[in-house]
């Protein structure tokens, strides 16, 4: 089956990821690319790599240009997508790059966001748990068929499948969350700040929204709910170090009572085996960012610190593929009853 896809927000990171992507579907077909401030412009002026694009006018961000396509992909700044997409009929697939349609609670949107709530689409993030299966046929099934998805962030994407398997199987606690993570500058977007200029970020690594203050918080806490953590909370602090892409990020968690060392690895094992992306490495193999470079992959490990009595984990993936747009493409598949694996790869670029 053939399908045509309209971007939006074609010149920032995550639409030219979703692009490069496209790209390479065999079924897909790009149809308008859009832009807000760079709308008149050449493609090929703000995604150079993207060739066969190069020669594409970025046409206005508008209702009337996304219109007509059999999917319509919107890589908009947080709080920009609720008003396109509502105006969007039900012809359109319709995947939403942004945070505006992940958050099941309007209270928890509004705190983190402040602004009005603009509803809550399917999750898509096909690997994720639900309290009691070991594995997410749940949460594909909810994915099969959606006209609506809405593509996870890309933190809450690395420490979802780093702690989820224990939060299912009940060897972690849920309630004593720590995760910190190492973030490339592209999960920033294209907007200018002073601290991304490279003569403040080379050589130098930046925290930021310390002390609970960011708004994935609230979309990891609502995965693991749904993996079966009853009262979950984190400490999420993430951290700018200078690579262009990639999330490494090491989540710890208290062992829960009762639970044999021994048995912990037993959890990741049963929830990753069949996974075509994410990969439980062999123990003593630790996740590099640098693996996972332009790949839908996300590479796992887990340890216990017994002496400290937590379970550890790190998880590696591109922010820009699996992160966003090659979660955005594993959920598209899955909706038009593709493989879910088409037109995405597990294997990175090195050196």
């Amino acid at each position: 089956m053939t399908f045509t896809v309209a971007v939006a927000g074609a010149s920032g990171y995550a639409g030219g990821e979703m692009l490069r992507l496209l790209l390479a579907h065999p079924d897909a077909q790009i149809g308008a690319v859009t832009a807000h401030a760079n709308a008149g412009r050449l493609l090929g002026e703000y995604q150079p790599h993207l060739r066969a694009l190069a020669g594409r006018l970025l046409a206005p961000t508008s209702v009337a240009e996304l219109s007509g396509h059999d999917v319509v992909v919107l890589a908009l700044p947080h709080g920009a997508s609720g008003a396109v997409a509502a105006e969007l009929g039900e012809s359109s697939i319709v995947l939403d790059l942004g945070a505006d349609h992940r958050l099941v609670d309007p209270a928890a949107w509004e705190q983190f966001y402040g602004s009005p709530h603009a509803g809550t689409w399917p999750y898509g993030l096909p690997e994720l748990l639900h309290a009691g299966e070991r594995t997410p046929a749940a949460q594909r099934a909810l994915l099969s068929g959606a006209r609506r998805i809405a593509v996870p962030g890309c933190n809450v994407t690395a420490v979802t499948l780093g702690l989820q398997p224990g939060v299912a199987a009940g060897v972690i606690d849920a309630t004593d969350l720590v995760a910190v993570l190492a973030n490339g500058y592209s999960g920033a977007g294209k907007s200018l700040g002073t601290h991304l200029l490279a003569s403040e970020a080379l050589g130098s690594a930046q925290p930021y929204a310390v002390g609970g203050s960011h708004r994935h918080i609230p979309e990891i806490e609502q995965n693991l709910s749904v993996a079966g953590g009853p009262r979950v909370r984190i400490s999420f602090t993430p951290t700018l170090v200078p690579m262009s892409r990639g999330i490494l990020a090491t989540a710890t968690a208290r062992l829960a009572d009762g639970v044999d060392p021994r048995d912990v690895r037993a959890a990741w094992e049963a929830a990753y085996a069949d996974e075509p992306f994410v990969h439980l490495l062999p123990a003593g193999q630790w996740p590099t960012t640098a693996a996972t470079l332009g790949a839908n992959t996300a590479l796992v490990q887990v340890a216990v610190d017994e002496r400290a009595g937590r379970v550890v984990t790190v998880t590696a993936i591109d922010n820009l593929v699996k992160g966003t747009a090659g979660g955005a493409l594993q959920s598209l598949n899955l909706a038009l009853g593709l493989p879910e694996t088409t037109g995405l790869t597990v294997n990175g670029v090195a050196p």
